[in-house]
């Protein structure tokens, strides 16, 4: 009887291992949580060269912080689910068939023995890399249209993707929200970049967005609210101290479906930490040690000379 206990501790180790090799885990500080949010992404690869384009932007809620779907492993983790479960099903139940026919002195006691448990791992890690390629190949297919051209996509699933800019779509992009708004100026909108990065990231540092609540979108406010509620919930606050913007940039501009969107580069550097809220003890990051970071902030707002939102949130 005893043989038969340790086949079915080593199925269910095989189980685990199959298991660990396809789920993920992911985690996240200030404002933004250091990972692409939010919407603002557009849906062509080059800004229109007339009129707005008729494609729909993608400003569709992204999913809540840690429910972020992966293209293309729906079916798949489903299909390898079923696969597994029959496989491990089948071997279970002979193994207990087996075990209980020893028991009771039948003959022909079952089992899968060594070579059915390899079976069953090599057959796991086929189903992992089938997985993990057609997830490649989802990922690819899915940024050939909508990649951001100084940097990662504002995903609402998957990895942000690098390309390389194309020099003539800001101007291009510039020159098209001037024509709607003869009063834009790059460089005073590049210095309202800076003051809303400033009154977000103090918003944000106080756990109370009433006052920025004027210049995030919906989808923003949201996403923001979630994760200072996890912050309230576990009686945490993330302090940023010493906050020193070293350049603002415009990195992308273009219009689509009656709204203008401009993508900014923010350059900086800052202490971010974050404290229990009674004892004061640090529970992550440094107050001593700085983090440098570029990221890239996206604005929107209807055509013309009309205030600028927040609507994503890149990481480089």
């Amino acid at each position: 009887m005893k043989k038969y206990v340790v086949k079915v501790v080593t199925i269910m180790a095989a189980v685990l291992f199959v298991s660990i090799t396809v789920l993920e885990l992911n985690a996240h500080a200030r404002a933004g949580g250091s990972r692409s949010s939010g919407g603002g992404s557009r849906s062509y690869s080059r800004p229109a060269s007339s009129s707005p384009q008729s494609s729909q932007p993608r400003q569709q809620a992204a999913p809540a912080p840690g429910q972020m779907q992966q293209p293309g492993g729906g079916f798949m983790r489903s299909m390898a689910g079923g696969i597994a479960g029959g496989m491990l099903g089948s071997m279970l139940f002979s193994s207990f068939a087996g075990a209980g026919a020893g028991a009771t002195g039948g003959a022909g006691g079952g089992g899968i023995g060594l070579f059915g448990i390899i079976l069953l791992a090599g057959g796991g890690y086929l189903i992992y890399r089938y997985i993990k390629k057609k997830r490649a190949e989802s990922e690819t297919a899915a940024y050939g249209q909508g990649a951001y051209q100084r940097g990662a996509v504002i995903p609402i699933s998957g990895v942000p993707q690098y390309v390389e800019p194309v020099t003539d779509d800001v101007e291009t992009g510039l020159a098209h929200i001037r024509q709607m708004d003869h009063s834009f100026d790059e460089s005073r909108f590049n210095d309202l970049v800076m003051d809303n990065f400033f009154k977000i990231q103090g918003a944000w540092m106080n756990r109370d967005l009433s006052p920025v609540s004027g210049i995030l979108t919906d989808e923003m406010k949201r996403i923001f609210q979630t994760d200072l509620d996890l912050l309230l919930r576990d009686k945490q606050i993330n302090r940023l101290e010493n906050i020193a913007v070293r350049n603002v940039e415009i990195a992308e501009v273009w219009q689509e479906t009656g709204q203008d969107y401009i993508t900014a580069s923010i350059y900086a550097n800052l202490l971010d930490y974050t404290t229990d809220e009674l004892s004061g003890t640090v529970v992550s990051g440094s107050k001593s040690e700085p983090v440098k970071f570029e990221e890239f902030w996206t604005f929107t707002r209807p055509v013309g000379n009309n205030p600028w939102l927040l609507s994503g949130i890149g990481q480089k």
